[in-house]
């Protein structure tokens, strides 16, 4: 009697582990359901490409000069492009043209040079699937004195939208670039202060391509250079990056001459090179 009373016990405890334990594990559909819920989530998405292996029917062309007291008249004629590669060209020329595209006051110029920006937009959102946004370029950057290229997003009105500056560099500087932060609630009136990063590479940017690129979240960018991260901006009051959570911005591509970015005692454009070509390999749009 005492034997059969163990064993009873013993196969009771057995069933009872058996129960606990398979109802706290998740059947195979549950499984199946979870881990495709995390594919979902985790991995990125292509939304946008161009490889230029066609026309520019993805891009709007800047027709105009630009801002920040730079000396290029854009145009369509200083874009090209020949075995998937973009080329944007930047030349001294004497020329006349409209202001800017909003504003139609004739101008003079001392460069002429090309600026593109897509017509989609994009930027991070709550909703899965949108909660990140990743751009990335193909770039290899122009030499030569005065010359400002740049990789970089913004949406209109500026800066109610933000601006990301992912590349921006100079000429005369070849072994770095660095990034750069804008937001303002109000049309025309930048409110961010001190987000400028400058990244020396060790290497000459001008001589080969290199992927530039920004991972953009509700809550912090990043700047990546060739795959490795080179500064993370973290939320704050100085950057408003939680401000530009669902703003909507366009990529751009373009080199600028002259102008604002550079010191007062490299604003003569007399020294500055005649001619420089930035070349663009791709361009990618991620998000997840």
């Amino acid at each position: 009697m005492k034997l059969y009373s163990t064993r009873l016990h013993l196969l009771l405890c057995l069933q009872i582990l058996c129960f606990v334990a398979c109802n706290n594990e998740d059947t195979p559909a549950e499984v199946e359901e979870e881990e495709e819920q995390e594919v979902i989530i985790g991995e990125w998405e292509l939304s946008f490409e161009e490889d230029f292996s066609g026309d520019l029917s993805l891009w709007n062309i800047w027709e105009g000069g630009a801002f920040n007291e730079e000396i290029q008249l854009y145009r369509e004629n200083q874009l090209s492009i020949s075995n998937g590669i973009l080329t944007i060209t930047a030349q001294r020329d004497n020329v006349n043209g409209a202001t800017n595209p909003f504003d139609a006051t004739p101008k003079s110029f001392e460069y002429v040079s090309a600026r593109i920006e897509s017509k989609e937009l994009f930027g991070p959102t709550l909703v899965n699937g949108n909660r990140e946004i990743r751009m990335m370029a193909s770039i290899k950057l122009p030499s030569g004195n005065g010359m400002w290229p740049a990789f970089w997003s913004y949406g209109d009105p500026w800066p109610t939208q933000g601006e990301i500056d992912i590349l921006e560099a100079r000429g005369s500087t070849p072994l770095e670039f660095q990034s750069n932060l804008f937001y303002g609630p109000t049309a025309n009136i930048n409110v961010n202060q001190g987000n400028e990063k400058v990244y020396d590479i060790g290497q000459n940017l001008t001589e080969e391509f290199h992927i530039y690129e920004m991972i953009w979240t509700a809550n912090s960018i990043q700047i990546l250079f060739d795959g490795q991260v080179q500064h993370t901006y973290l939320a704050d009051s100085n950057n408003n990056i939680s401000n530009m959570l669902n703003k909507q911005q366009m990529v751009v591509l373009n080199t600028a001459v002259g102008g604002l970015f550079f010191s007062n005692n490299n604003q003569d454009s007399a020294n500055y090179a005649d001619t420089a070509t930035m070349e663009v390999d791709w361009v990618k749009v991620y998000s997840r």
